[in-house]
């Protein structure tokens, strides 16, 4: 069996893993890029059309880190040349309880914000009806995640990393000095490995590293048709469950529940549609969104992977350098995680980069 060397190998080509392939390539590090599936495919959880990008969280840690990704998003965009993060604002509203924590976390990290009553909110997008509370966070707005994941790959590749899809990796065995992965096309040896392979992290990581409980879940979400040319920014409703949506360009208005589907196995998941929570979503559209017609005109689903906290899952193991557990609400972090993974992988102090000044 051939071997290459390298100065890193990353298990896995989602947004994480690409987005470390792109830094470490970028500093002209010789990377090898690992991806099971074909390009794009719809297996994960980093495909799809449109992501919300926000600063708005009740924690103050996560506000900050939106923060810090914006400018590394338009450093990504300047080099790639394509637009991925359209500022449109966004919006957060439910019970005053659960929003103005919200509110104070981002005047706490000095980000703007505005709260206005629901009668204001209505006048200003009068395609939505609003609960108690309402919050405008002008920061926010929607990327384009195929658009991400396709040109972090495409720059890895510019940089000198070899990119290869279809291409399983069947072990990761570290060693004294570094690792090896044992892939389809051949072995791979390096120093270190980043494994951030997602929903298959778990099975992948086997008796190799202790990680947290890893709950993957299969999700869904579904567009809807505008009745006019009401703006629709993106929005997070705090009820429960969370219910989240925005406009995606040549799709509709996307809306879903957050975090509501069963507990699956990446390799067993169906892609059929829950009409249960169809309903539930068609129902919600019907009472909350005067300006969308309620029945849908797409669906589709996704795998969510997340820690019992929520929290990701960011770390160094030996020769091992682990992402995980970013779904949910991790895409928008992307090159930030991306560039924390690459200081992790070279020894550098990336843990930094997660601390609050």
């Amino acid at each position: 069996m051939a071997v290459t060397r390298a100065d890193v190998v990353v298990v896995g080509a989602g947004a994480m893993g690409s987005a470390a392939a792109w830094w470490l390539a970028r500093e002209g590090h010789t990377v090898v890029l690992l991806e099971r599936f074909e390009p794009g495919h719809v297996r994960g959880s980093s495909h799809g059309r449109s992501r919300i990008f926000r600063l708005a969280y009740p924690d103050p840690f996560y506000v900050e880190l939106a923060r810090r990704s914006l400018p590394m998003w338009r450093e990504l965009e300047d080099e790639a040349g394509t637009a991925l993060l359209t500022t449109t604002g966004g919006i957060d509203h439910g019970p005053a309880v659960s929003v103005r924590p919200v509110a104070r976390a981002l005047e706490e990290r000095g980000a703007l914000h505005e709260l206005l009553p629901p009668e204001a909110a209505a006048e200003r997008w009068p395609g939505m009806r609003f609960d108690e509370a309402v919050l405008f966070q002008p920061d926010a707005g929607r990327i384009d995640a195929d658009a991400t994941v396709a040109a972090l790959q495409r720059r890895a590749a510019a940089h000198g990393a070899i990119v290869r899809f279809e291409d399983p990796v069947a072990a990761v065995e570290p060693s004294a000095d570094g690792v090896a992965v044992q892939a389809e096309s051949g072995e791979y040896r390096a120093p270190v490995a980043v494994i951030a392979c997602g929903a298959w992290a778990s099975s992948m990581l086997d008796s190799l590293v202790s990680l947290p409980p890893l709950d993957v879940t299969r999700e869904q979400v579904f567009d809807f048709a505008p009745r006019g040319d009401a703006a629709w920014p993106p929005f997070i409703h705090h009820r429960r469950p969370y219910l989240y949506g925005l406009d995606t360009p040549g799709r509709g208005v996307k809306v879903a529940e957050h975090h509501t589907g069963l507990s699956t196995h990446p390799d067993r998941r169906s892609f059929d549609i829950d009409p249960e929570g169809r309903d539930r979503v068609v129902g919600y559209v019907e009472e909350w969104f005067p300006g969308l017609d309620p029945e849908p005109v797409g669906a589709e689903t996704c795998l969510y992977t997340t820690t019992p906290t929520e929290d990701f899952v960011v770390d160094r193991i030996g020769p091992l350098v682990v992402g995980a557990g970013f779904s949910g609400h991790g895409f928008k972090f992307t090159p930030l995680v991306g560039r924390l993974i690459a200081d992790l992988a070279l020894s550098r102090s990336g843990p930094e980069r997660f601390r609050l000044p």
